[in-house]
């Protein structure tokens, strides 16, 4: 697989850069599928791509998205007490036809003191999902991470409404 960036993706697309509100944060693709953008710490249901794409069934889309998420919100930063999902730094999850993994993630800030290690957590916690086949894990820092992506429920955690 190639390394992709959320930039590679919006010129690809011809479409302009996405705002870093939360429901935005992140998208979970199939293939060169259709991309879900949800609110409140979720994402919006997988769907296989129109014409030649995914070979997966919807239903199995769904499930792994589902079970994706979960595995994703076992990872916790050490230093806020709340998962690495609902904190907004999943950026990006591609799902090709052979179900590997692609994860495009972020850090709250560039020194993360686990900056070296949190990429292994999140691999080693979707390697765990049933049927998931390689997961390739990239740290990114465009866009920079901000507050404004934590879901709501992080938010609440955190008091910081």
């Amino acid at each position: 697989m190639t390394e992709k960036t959320q930039k590679e993706d919006i010129a690809r697309s011809g479409g302009e850069p996405e705002t870093a509100a939360a429901e935005e944060r992140a998208e979970i693709k199939a293939c060169v599928g259709a991309a879900g953008g949800g609110e409140g710490g979720t994402l919006a249901p997988i769907e296989g791509p129109k014409g030649d794409g995914s070979t997966i069934p919807k239903e199995e889309l769904e499930r792994l998205r589902t079970d994706l998420i979960a595995a994703l919100k076992t990872v916790f930063d050490p230093e806020i007490p709340v998962d690495i999902y609902e904190l907004g730094l999943i950026y990006r999850l591609d799902v090709d036809d052979e179900r590997n993994i692609e994860i495009d993630m972020t850090l709250t800030a560039p020194g993360c003191p686990v900056a070296g290690d949190m990429p292994g957590w999140v691999e080693n916690a979707v390697s765990a999902v049933p049927g998931v086949g390689q997961v390739k894990v990239n740290l990114v820092f465009d866009p920079p991470w901000d507050m404004s992506r934590m879901s709501d429920e992080a938010k609440l955690e955190l008091n910081m409404f």
